[in-house]
């Protein structure tokens, strides 16, 4: 714009001097016209319109000026503006960007990753001497630090941490350590979400044998505390079965057998005519009981 209105003095000056050696004023109207045009993209070459939820950053002749809000600025003709939107920006790390990550024991896992990140209007002339322009901020700065954060976090964890038991912990720590590392430079980091942890084909091969394992274990496990608590319930009722043939072989006297003797002879006496003959004497004599109805 400031070179039009360059263009449109110098015609009007050409005008002014060929129409003032003629006749007519044809010429000078021209003239006059353009020097108000002139004038005019003067002017509208020093405006510079920042949109809503950006932030510029001006500069001139390679110096960098202060950052301009939104509105109408007024700056030097030769003043070059650059834009960042203060909107908030979704990085999303899946599919052929998801990243690859390392466990402490060496395992591959595949990371999807959302961060969500915004200019920081008041530090918008550091990202300027960063990046250089909007696009070059996520660039050269969110993607590889990021990418960065997230190896290094998940380094420090196992296998099974990364993609089962400590998935909220790690992600709390990347998301502390990308905050960190951004916010001096201009980024403000209001989210970063691991929506999904993948084991590679190879780690996830040696998962399903991990946990065959541990099945197996645990039978084996089950099946010994049965085959022990069986073998006990045995010995228990074994030692019980002794117990009690101790006590009754201690209970059965010769005078406790001969009065039972006595009482079965009572018992037979009383439906058949019968009668005892006493084997021996004393208390060591065995009866035996005789049907009288044989002869």
């Amino acid at each position: 714009m400031f070179v039009l209105s360059i263009l449109l003095l110098i015609a009007a000056i050409v005008l002014f001097f060929v129409g003032r050696g003629r006749e007519g004023g044809g010429l000078k109207i021209g003239a006059v016209l353009s020097a108000v045009a002139a004038v005019l993209a003067g002017v509208f070459s020093c405006v510079h319109v920042v949109s809503a939820y950006e932030v510029g950053v001006p500069v001139t002749f390679g110096k960098i000026g202060k950052p301009m809000t939104s509105g109408v600025q007024f700056e030097s003709p030769f003043t070059d503006v650059t834009s960042f939107s203060t909107r908030p920006v979704d990085l999303d790390l899946y599919d052929k960007d998801v990243v690859e990550v390392r466990s402490a024991q060496g395992g591959v896992l595949y990371a999807d990753v959302t961060i969500k990140w915004a200019v920081i209007p008041a530090r918008a002339v550091e990202l300027y001497r960063l990046a250089g322009s909007e696009e070059a901020v996520q660039e050269r700065l969110v993607l590889p630090d990021s990418r960065e954060i997230i190896r290094n976090v998940f380094a420090k964890h196992t296998s099974e941490e990364g993609y089962a038991s400590a998935r909220e912990k790690i992600s709390t720590e990347i998301a502390t350590l990308i905050k960190a590392r951004l916010a001096p430079r201009g980024i403000d980091v209001t989210n970063v979400n691991l929506r999904n942890v993948k084991p590679s084909d190879k780690l996830q091969d040696q998962i399903d044998k991990k946990i065959q394992q541990e099945q197996d274990t645990e039978r084996a496990v089950e099946a010994a505390r049965t085959a022990k608590a069986e073998s006990e319930r045995r010995r228990i009722e074994a030692e019980g079965i002794a117990r009690a043939n101790e006590i009754l072989a201690k209970s059965l006297s010769d005078k406790v057998l001969y009065n039972q003797c006595l009482e079965a002879y009572k018992e037979a006496a009383k439906a058949h005519p019968v009668y005892a003959v006493p084997c021996g004497t004393g208390a060591k004599g065995t009866p035996v009981i005789v049907d009288g109805s044989k002869n």
